[in-house]
């Protein structure tokens, strides 16, 4: 099996939708269609079940897509660390949702830069639910996740810490003074319907509120009277004037962990996860 196909295969058991996959490859689509043909005859098995209106996995394709994830992640990461070996000094690379964990990620970064060894980390600012795909796909050796909203199935996780969460309002809303709010109330303020965030396949939920992609246009849509989120406490760092950050006394939890491949044997890695876990 070549890695060409491994890819052709995995783009349209993602998009499940030849036309789309095509387009992600930029490759015309029947050479796509001929591949994955090819590619069933000589496995000798179904992949895809075809109908005029849609396609779907069988079980067989199921099983290649989630090892074809883990030989492409494998192959990617092997060509980044193969032309990291010919630099002098190691890198990293940091997957992190753009205005998120900021105090935690300075310490991170401080304390790490000073252990013995330590390998340059690059920062890669990503959007909502991009983390796992980073790390999967090997463009990222590690990520700071936050659970229940980004998603670790795959991954080796140590927990960091666990906070609650705040309703960001604008400064001149009537609730806006209060010491604490409910998640009830917050969902049923006509005047500021819930922000969507994408989901794991770039789709937004049904609902009412504006969609978003990252902090920066949320916080500004918050402060026009547009929206309104229920959000982890550690996101409220150097809030913004014209918004306050009331905390949601029924809100669950959030956990930030460290999150990488299970597969990743660096000691850089070992070490920064080693230095996150002691903060």
């Amino acid at each position: 099996m070549e890695i060409r196909e491994l890819r052709y295969f995995v783009a349209v058991a993602e998009e499940l939708h030849f036309g789309k996959a095509a387009e992600r490859l930029e490759m015309a689509q029947p050479p796509l269609s001929r591949a994955i043909a090819r590619l069933e005859r000589r496995l000798g098995v179904t992949l895809l079940e075809r109908t005029s209106r849609k396609v779907t996995l069988t079980e067989a394709g199921a099983v290649l897509l989630s090892e074809g994830r883990a030989v492409l992640s494998a192959v990617a990461t092997a060509e980044r660390r193969t032309r990291q070996a010919a630099q002098r000094r190691p890198r990293l690379v940091l997957a992190v949702k753009s205005g998120t964990a900021g105090e935690l990620l300075a310490k991170l970064l401080d304390a790490y830069r000073a252990e013995p060894g330590a390998a340059i980390v690059d920062l890669l600012l990503c959007e909502a639910h991009q983390q796992q795909k980073l790390l999967q796909n090997g463009q990222a050796d590690v990520a700071l996740l936050h659970l229940p909203f980004d998603s670790a199935v795959g991954l080796d996780t140590d927990i960091l810490y666990t906070e609650g969460q705040v309703a960001i309002l604008p400064v001149s809303h009537p609730l806006a003074g209060r010491p604490r709010i409910r998640v009830a109330e917050v969902a049923a303020l006509p005047d500021l319907p819930m922000a969507r965030w994408p989901g794991p396949d770039g789709n937004y939920p049904e609902g009412q509120g504006a969609e978003v992609r990252n902090l920066t246009q949320l916080l500004q849509l918050i402060a026009l009277g547009r929206t309104t989120v229920i959000m982890p406490e550690s996101a409220c760092t150097d809030l913004r004037r014209d918004l306050v950050a009331v905390p949601v006394q029924d809100a669950p939890p959030v956990t930030t962990v460290i999150a990488w491949p299970p597969q990743s044997r660096q000691r850089e890695v070992a070490d920064l996860i080693r230095v996150a876990t002691r903060l």
